[in-house]
């Protein structure tokens, strides 16, 4: 195959299927704390960090070695034949720093097959098939984690039915409430909602709800402080699980090492991904004790979860996180971003909202402050300057207007400040 970057790119656009809206066209061959490199050379500051993935930088040296140490002892062992050191060491790690309850983990290969494990656990433990999910949620791209995703135009269109059995509930988005209230008047209607959505959507046979602590896809949205405490009370009253998908927003990256723990409760079960094993392909689903008890032999299985290597790879990751203190860090450089973000706003009409909690930022970009027309173009536009400047970000949300910045957390406050630049210079010139 020729080496030039256009020949890559026209041989994927050949032989790929390439189920996305536009990639980047260039083609990334080397990456290294919160920078990449492209085939000519070019540097990047990786403002997006892989959707959410490399959380402790682009091949941190310490994880690398991890890899090649696991490689050359062993590769392969069969999670369901027999054990494996490191698979163990992790379900005993992730024990240990999740909330309290948590302590049975079972591992796939993505954050998709962690929230399909969960949805099956609850129904197995609560001998209950309903489930409750939130509008505006994004939980994977299977038909199963697509059933319990709450967006029709932009992830499920055109490919149903999906299972049946599932009722939504009220996203927790202030900037866009779909009751027309504000907060703190409104007193927390969208969680209450739940009720009602329990009484006249369900056949009262439902299992669990399961939710985002910040809605990632949705276009970075943050419920206020009190959602979830109301949610769960309204959930026990019921005995109802509490399922909290941190595939996108769990290891530091809210500047908590679970992005959960902002709230004050704790969930019967909580999946993960993206940022567990530093890129490597690993999902796990951990559930309170009794919950996790629930399958017999066969219920669920995963030929590659639990990967020796991608679990070693996830043990020396997270003690990356830990020593380094990169959820201080985080919580630090995301106070410090939102700071210039907010101060941008006043100057910048096309920003209507600015939210995030520690380095996962949303800035929803309208085209009139008081309609809040959402300014789709102008927001691919400015993904496209950004990157013309040597910035990669995200754009997206349930409007397709927000610009996502989630860099690594190592990212210098230098290089926090060239993306700030960028932005800015990008917003400028499309007016």
């Amino acid at each position: 195959m020729k080496s030039s970057q256009r020949d890559v790119i026209v041989a994927a656009e050949r032989y790929r299927i390439l189920s996305f809206t536009k990639l980047e066209p260039i083609v990334i061959v080397e990456g290294r704390g919160a920078s990449v490199w492209d085939m000519e050379g070019r540097e990047y500051i990786d403002c997006y960090s892989g959707i959410s993935v490399v959380n402790s930088g682009h091949c941190p040296p310490r994880v690398v070695e991890a890899i090649k140490r696991q490689a050359e002892r062993l590769i392969h062992s069969g999670p369901y034949v027999y054990h494996s050191l490191p698979t163990t060491e992790l379900a005993v790690k992730l024990a240990e720093i999740t909330p309290p309850g948590l302590e049975r983990s079972f591992f796939g290969n993505s954050g998709a097959e962690a929230n399909e494990c969960a949805l099956k656990l609850a129904k197995k433990f609560t001998k209950r098939h309903e489930i409750i999910a939130l509008e505006c949620s994004f939980h994977g791209r299977t038909i199963g984690t697509l059933s319990v995703t709450g967006q029709s135009r932009r992830r499920r269109y055109d490919m149903g039915p999906y299972l049946s059995g599932v009722s939504f509930a009220p996203a927790p988005y202030c900037y866009r409430c779909p009751m027309g209230r504000s907060y703190p008047e409104c007193d927390l209607l969208c969680a209450r909602r739940i009720e009602e959505v329990i009484e006249y959507h369900t056949s009262n046979n439902v299992a669990a709800l399961i939710a985002e602590p910040i809605l990632g896809e949705g276009g970075i949205i943050v419920p206020p402080d009190e959602y979830f405490k109301v949610v769960k009370e309204l959930l026990e009253a019921r005995d109802i699980l509490l399922i909290v998908d941190e595939v996108q927003t769990g290891f530091a990256r809210t500047g908590r090492m679970f992005a959960v723990e902002h709230y004050g409760v704790e969930p019967d079960m909580m999946t993960l991904g993206k940022a567990i094993a530093a890129g490597l392909p690993l999902g796990a689903c951990i559930a309170r004790d009794d919950v996790g008890m629930a399958f017999e032999p066969g219920d669920h299985l995963s030929t590659f979860g639990g990967n020796p290597v991608c679990c070693a790879a996830a043990l020396e990751n997270i003690r990356i996180l830990e020593e380094e203190h990169l959820a201080e860090r985080a919580e630090e450089k995301g106070r410090y971003l939102m700071k210039r973000l907010e101060e941008m706003r006043e100057s910048k009409s096309l920003i209507g909202d600015v939210r995030g909690e520690g380095l996962m930022v949303g800035v929803e970009l309208v085209k009139d402050g008081k309609t809040k027309r959402p300014a789709v173009e102008e927001a691919s536009r400015v993904r496209e300057e950004m990157r013309n400047l040597g910035v990669l970000i995200g754009v997206g949300g349930v409007k397709g207007s927000t610009l996502r910045l989630q860099p690594p957390l190592i990212i210098s406050k230098e290089q926090l400040d060239r993306v700030l630049e960028a932005l800015e210079e990008s917003l400028s010139r499309i007016g």
